[in-house]
């Protein structure tokens, strides 16, 4: 599965991305909003194992990459009438250039091309204010705050944010 918009690539996650994945979910920069500020401490063999394993779960996940460079990771997990997504632009050389929202809205797009599905949903740290601000953007409305929802590796209190995009509030790409 691959998914282009200019200078933009979704492509599906495969065994020789298994080292750059492991840097990324390795990293405490990358991993903090995930409740991770160590990172998640896996070796390559369980990397590869979760690349291996996200079919049979139902997930797809995907490498985002510009002019060909990997500089993060989404996935998508299909569930009836809804589908749960998320994404790390990991590059922090990449962060704040628009690259997520496109990956984004181009993830959206290919979910929504599922008749069946209706809705997206997803959650995000209270802390994560730019992601926040891109989801609106993208149409996602906000349904429930978590307050003291889970801890972090450090044990601190982490609020969740739950949000929700309904088919006939999202802008498709024009293709």
């Amino acid at each position: 599965m691959e998914l282009k918009d200019k200078d933009l690539t979704l492509r599906k996650a495969v065994a020789t991305d298994t080292h750059q994945l492991t840097e990324w979910w390795n990293d405490g920069r990358v991993m903090e909003h995930a409740g991770f500020p160590n990172g998640l401490g896996i070796t390559e063999e369980e990397t590869q194992r979760s690349i291996e394993n996200a079919d049979r779960k139902n997930m797809t996940l995907l490498i985002i990459e510009v002019e060909n460079k990997p500089v993060g990771e989404c996935n998508f997990r299909l569930m009836g009438e809804q589908a749960e997504i998320g994404i790390k632009v990991c590059d922090q050389s990449y962060q704040n250039r628009g690259f997520g929202r496109r990956a984004l809205k181009l993830m959206i797009s290919h979910v929504f091309n599922h008749p069946e599905i209706t809705k997206v949903i997803l959650d995000t740290n209270i802390k994560n204010k730019r992601s926040q601000h891109v989801y609106r953007e993208l149409g996602f409305k906000l349904v429930d705050m978590r307050i003291d929802a889970w801890q972090d590796q450090l044990g601190a209190w982490q609020t969740a944010l739950d949000f929700e995009l309904l088919r006939e509030d999202f802008s498709f790409i024009d293709q």
